[in-house]
């Protein structure tokens, strides 16, 4: 269509400045002569283009001029901008054409939209595979992701009150951001924490303060870079283990609060019964230990290491306080 080769030449200077118009026919697959007529077109509807003959000459934008051809809005440029991280596009063979394509959408991008956009794709990344290590991906509670986004745009550092899996209460800690990482639709935060970098669940941040401190991060390393070896890390400690419990109806509620981020699926309750079951997924077996809080009002099922495990803890206990 006519109306697309003109939004197409249009795309081309912007981009490339002046082009000679045998190279515009070639790619347009159209003929010289056409090509003039459509610069006439242009030119009719008030785009100030023109043509120079000669050894040097092409079509060429009047200096300065730019438009949003694109018809994008500052979010919708950033939300291109928000890339899968390496490893999808390379099983395709897609990575130089990913990194073709974005080159060109940048140069067509308005300007003012130019820095917010190089930026996402600095501190956003799509990580669409599963982790090789036997986690699963589970019922997650809604994220508030805003304070998160503000800090890692921001440059800021950030004070994060944070709860790790199987702990009951809270931690603090104030870290310098990366940027922020969905592995198979769990987001978490990559950050460094006095100059080591780590990994925060983002479902597991009970508050995030940005500081007035500018963040501290390590020189020439970028968020794939922290992201690729934080992965390595995680994917080769030793498999997690799954467990089995069933806990009371009048104590699931607290259970979901202080577990719910462990669960591997949703809980078999069947909204009748005394018991509801629930898997959890653990990276070592002392971690099911603050399970024992729940006392005679949540049972393991399995496996039987776990059992044997707060088996002898509960013990210890007993001895302890029986003296």
């Amino acid at each position: 269509m006519k109306s697309d080769r003109l939004l197409a030449i249009l795309l081309l200077l912007q981009t490339r400045g002046r082009v000679p118009a045998p190279e515009l026919a070639e790619r347009l697959e159209v003929s010289v002569r056409t090509i003039y007529r459509d610069v006439v077109a242009l030119s009719a509807a008030g785009v100030p283009v023109y043509a120079e003959r000669g050894r040097h000459g092409g079509i060429e934008l009047l200096a300065g001029f730019r438009t949003d051809v694109t018809g994008l809005t500052a979010d919708e440029s950033r939300a291109l901008f928000v890339l899968a991280a390496q490893g999808a596009h390379t099983a395709l063979g897609l990575d130089a054409a990913l990194g073709s394509a974005l080159r060109k959408v940048m140069a067509a991008l308005p300007e003012p939209h130019r820095p917010a956009a190089e930026v996402t794709s600095r501190r956003i990344l799509v990580d669409a595979t599963r982790w090789t290590t036997g986690r699963k991906g589970g019922p997650r509670a809604a994220v508030d992701l805003g304070a998160l986004q503000d800090a890692v745009f921001a440059d800021r550092r950030l004070r994060l009150s944070y709860r790790h899996g199987g702990d009951t209460e809270a931690r603090t800690y104030t870290v310098d951001p990366y940027g922020l990482v969905a592995k198979a639709g769990v987001w978490y935060l990559v950050a460094d924490r006095r100059g080591r970098p780590r990994l925060f669940r983002a479902d597991r941040v009970r508050s995030a303060r940005l500081t007035d401190a500018t963040v501290r991060r390590r020189p020439g390393v970028e968020l794939a870079d922290a992201w690729q070896a934080l992965r390595r890390e995680v994917e080769e400690r030793p498999g997690g283990i799954d467990v089995t419990v069933r806990v009371r109806r009048d104590r699931f509620d607290l259970f979901l609060r202080l577990h719910g981020g462990s669960l591997t699926e949703p809980p078999q309750d069947d909204g009748t019964s005394e018991w509801v079951v629930a898997r959890l997924a653990y990276g070592v077996v002392g971690e099911a230990r603050p399970l024992l809080a729940f006392g005679d009002r949540l049972e393991v099922l399995s496996p039987p290491g776990v059992r044997e495990e707060l088996a002898r803890a509960a013990a210890s206990v007993t001895e302890l306080y029986g003296r």
